[in-house]
């Protein structure tokens, strides 16, 4: 067992797993792969580990930056696995049946897997921070701080394209507004002319419509009254 973290003087968390049913050297093992590294770092080697043990450690992993970064208020970016042993648990006992009625005993192993996560000295962030500029990329926090400006900056352009009427986004929309409205005047213009010839036309049939009728009331006055007839006609 390791004693060289004091939690009461270093910012940190720890997390324990008791009785984990796998021996303590499978689980070293592991833990060899991800002491004293990163968060990120010991996140994809345990990721990518192929032994089964891995699948244990990760878990007591993330419950200890669980309670790191709820109990402690810690940055989960600014963390690194400071300790991490096991421990050997209680054996248990079991029978096997072998050949000829006999048995022979197995023991299975079982563990206690600790690890604690602890905070990054100011000196050990600004080298990080140097190595990531040195070489392009940046950390999650600041990855995570860009794409929410980003994704604000966004949003606001939405909010102010919303906000001016589409038909006036530019110049050459406005032109195109503009004479659009001069061709409706046009329009309007040459349909008031064509309702005035309308209007003309249907005044000057109706008039002779009324004449029609005046020739039509005449020729039938003179058939039904024999008076109102040409008296050479009578004679």
């Amino acid at each position: 067992m390791s004693g060289l973290i004091d939690l009461d003087v270093i910012a940190g968390a720890k997390a324990t797993h008791k009785y984990a049913r796998l021996s303590a050297s499978k689980a070293r093992v592991v833990l060899n792969l991800i002491r004293d590294e990163d968060l990120s770092l010991a996140r994809d080697r345990l990721r990518f580990c192929e032994r089964g043990a891995a699948e244990v450690v990760s878990k007591v992993l993330e419950s200890a930056v669980a309670n790191a970064t709820n109990n402690e208020q810690l940055d989960a970016d600014e963390l690194y696995v400071a300790e991490c042993w096991a421990d050997e648990g209680p054996v248990l006992k079991r029978w096997r049946p072998r050949a000829r009625g006999r048995a022979t005993r197995i023991f299975k192993q079982t563990s206690h897997i600790t690890v604690i996560v602890a905070q990054l000295s100011p000196e050990e962030l600004e080298m990080r921070e140097a190595r990531l500029a040195a070489s392009g990329s940046q950390t999650a926090a600041a990855a995570r701080a860009a794409r929410v400006a980003a994704s604000r900056a966004a949003a606001d352009t939405d909010e102010a394209d919303e906000a001016v009427p589409e038909d006036v986004n530019d110049g050459d929309d406005v032109d195109a507004v503009a004479a659009d409205a001069a061709t409706g005047d046009a329009d309007a213009e040459e349909a008031a002319g064509s309702a005035d010839e309308t209007a003309d036309v249907t005044a000057a049939a109706a008039d002779e419509i009324e004449v029609t009728d005046e020739i039509d009331e005449a020729s039938g006055a003179s058939a039904g009254d024999p008076e109102a007839a040409d008296p050479q006609e009578r004679n």
